[in-house]
C-alpha cells in the first residue's frame, strides 16, 4: 500500500520521484548538446523552431520504427532502451508537422499490438526558456500523461 504523506494531499501540479529525476538527468545529458545547437541556429535565422517528441511502448521494436518514419533531419535518442524510452527532435517543424509525425508513429504501434503507449511532443518556438526546463516541461508532461492514463493519445504543449 502506497503511503500519501500529508503534503502531498491537494497537490495539483507534478512530483518528480527518484527514477523521474534519474530520467531527467539522462535526457539533460542525452538532449542538451542538441538544443543547444538548435538555439543557436534559432537565433541566427536559420532556424524557426522545433518539436521535441518523448515516445514509449512495449511489445514492438520503437527504435526501428522510428528510424523508419523520421525525416533525415530529424534527431534520434534511446533514453532508456530497457523501457523502450526515446526522445526525438524534428527540425524546422511546427505544431501541425510534429502532431502528423506522432500520429504516424502511434497508429503504426497500435496497429502492431504495441502496448502502454505514451506520447507527448512540446513545440518550442523561441529560445527563451531555458534549455533544461524545456527538457524538464517534457517531461513533466509525460509523467502527466501517464498518471491520467493518456495511452495512446498525443499530447501536445506549445511553449513561446
Amino acid at each position: 500500500m502506497e503511503i500519501i504523506r500529508e503534503n502531498e494531499i491537494n497537490r495539483d501540479n507534478v512530483r518528480f520521484n527518484g527514477n523521474d529525476i534519474a530520467l531527467a538527468a539522462v535526457m539533460v545529458d542525452k538532449l542538451g548538446t542538441t538544443m543547444d545547437i538548435m538555439y543557436y541556429l534559432m537565433d541566427h535565422g536559420e532556424e524557426r523552431g522545433f518539436v521535441v517528441m518523448l515516445v514509449t511502448g512495449q511489445s514492438i521494436d520503437l527504435k526501428a520504427l522510428l528510424e523508419k518514419e523520421k525525416r533525415d533531419t530529424d534527431i534520434l535518442f534511446e533514453i532508456d532502451k530497457e523501457a523502450s524510452l526515446y526522445a526525438i527532435i524534428c527540425q524546422d517543424t511546427k505544431i501541425d508537422g510534429g502532431y502528423h509525425f506522432a500520429d504516424r508513429v502511434v497508429r503504426n504501434m497500435i496497429v502492431h499490438k504495441s502496448e502502454n503507449i505514451y506520447c507527448t511532443e512540446l513545440e518550442v518556438r523561441t529560445t527563451v526558456h531555458n534549455i533544461k526546463y524545456v527538457i524538464f516541461k517534457l517531461l513533466e508532461t509525460f509523467i502527466k500523461t501517464k498518471q491520467n492514463k493518456k495511452q495512446g493519445e498525443i499530447i501536445f504543449k506549445t511553449l513561446n
